[in-house]
């Protein structure tokens, strides 16, 4: 196993603004341990002549031609938008917004 310690997973999630429990940072180190153990096996592996893939089929991705052509006219999308401002659509606040 990794050299992983108690502390470091500790380190780690105070840095992440996590509180775990002495039962959660056993379970962690040993879980976390695996992980970067794993991570080495991988690190380790011969990969020379290995062509790098991001997925195991060949796929193309089939795109039209990007041709200018007329839109919307925006004067008209706005007019017919519930609430508009200085040229665009106007939308309440997510946030701290009061009823």
């Amino acid at each position: 196993m990794s050299g992983l310690t108690r502390a470091e997973v500790a380190h780690v999630a105070k840095l992440a603004r996590l509180r775990l429990s002495d039962e959660e940072l056993d379970l962690f180190t040993v879980q976390l341990a695996r992980i970067l153990d794993h991570a080495a096996d991988m690190q380790s592996l011969d990969l020379t002549g290995v062509v790098a893939t991001a997925h195991p089929y060949d796929l193309i991705n089939v795109v039209r031609e990007d041709v200018v052509r007329p839109s919307l006219d925006r004067d008209a999308v706005l007019a017919a938008a519930p609430d508009a401002e200085d040229g665009c659509f106007a939308v309440p606040r997510i946030m701290g917004e009061e009823s």
